[in-house]
């Protein structure tokens, strides 16, 4: 009997795979429903489950202090959560919330961490979205110290139109102040320019974007960079 080929899973890390490694993930798996706002694990909380999102938006933060968290990475179907096992590693650096409401395939740690040992792929596939991850974060740090509240918000806005497929963003302003690390009035301010000029429509609660282009012509270069580290490693 020939072997069927792996179905597409729609998350980026599991298409690299080869076909054996993809079928075995997929098989020790479930089916996830992640909610907006659901915290999936606090910093330095044990990995109990790991998530490769289909649809779904993970956001990643960290807060010092009393201060509120500040957004310094998002997981969308190009990437995975958990992927410090692939170290050795068996607990979060970051706590862990859902941006954007949709589905994720699930897997216990213990499945994955049996998964690692017996494929070498699996392991180096991780190592290379670990790097990308890591530029991700060291770009969302410098963009947070030294980028105009504008920029960033264009370049946090395009990060979760690439990830959404174009669809609505569920957020308030309040909420996306909260991410960017700023005032919810600079948020109001910025988000207020982009739909003078028709880059995105803000209707209750709901961002659509309109016009990439625009939101790329005043965008940080931390949007293209990030992009151009991800395309460097996966080719």
């Amino acid at each position: 009997m020939p072997i069927s080929p792996v179905p597409a899973s729609t998350n980026q890390l599991i298409d690299r795979l080869p076909a054996a490694d993809a079928r075995s993930l997929l098989a020790k798996c479930r089916p996830a429903d992640l909610e907006f706002g659901t915290e999936l694990n606090s910093a330095g909380a044990p990995i109990s489950r790991v998530h490769f999102p289909t649809t779904a938006v993970i956001s990643l933060t960290a807060a010092i202090g009393g201060h509120h968290p500040l957004e310094i990475g998002v997981i969308g179907f190009e990437g995975m959560l958990g992927a410090s096992m692939a170290l050795g590693v068996d607990r979060h650096p970051l706590r862990a919330i859902v941006q954007g409401a949709g589905q994720a395939h699930e897997i216990s740690a213990a499945d994955f961490r049996g998964l690692l040992q017996d494929s070498k792929r699996l392991e180096q596939t991780l190592h290379g979205y670990l790097f990308v991850l890591a530029e991700q974060l060291a770009h969302s740090a410098a963009c947070n110290a030294f980028h105009a509240v504008e920029a960033r918000l264009a370049r946090w806005l395009l990060i979760m139109d690439d990830r959404t497929r174009g669809e609505p963003l569920v957020l308030t302003h309040l909420f996306l102040a909260d991410m960017l690390g700023v005032r919810r009035s600079a948020v109001t301010i910025a988000a207020g320019r982009m739909q003078d000029r028709e880059m995105i429509r803000y209707r209750r609660g709901h961002i659509r974007v309109l016009s990439r282009p625009g939101l790329e012509s005043i965008a940080c270069e931390c949007y293209p960079a990030a992009l151009a580290a991800y395309r460097r490693q996966f080719n």
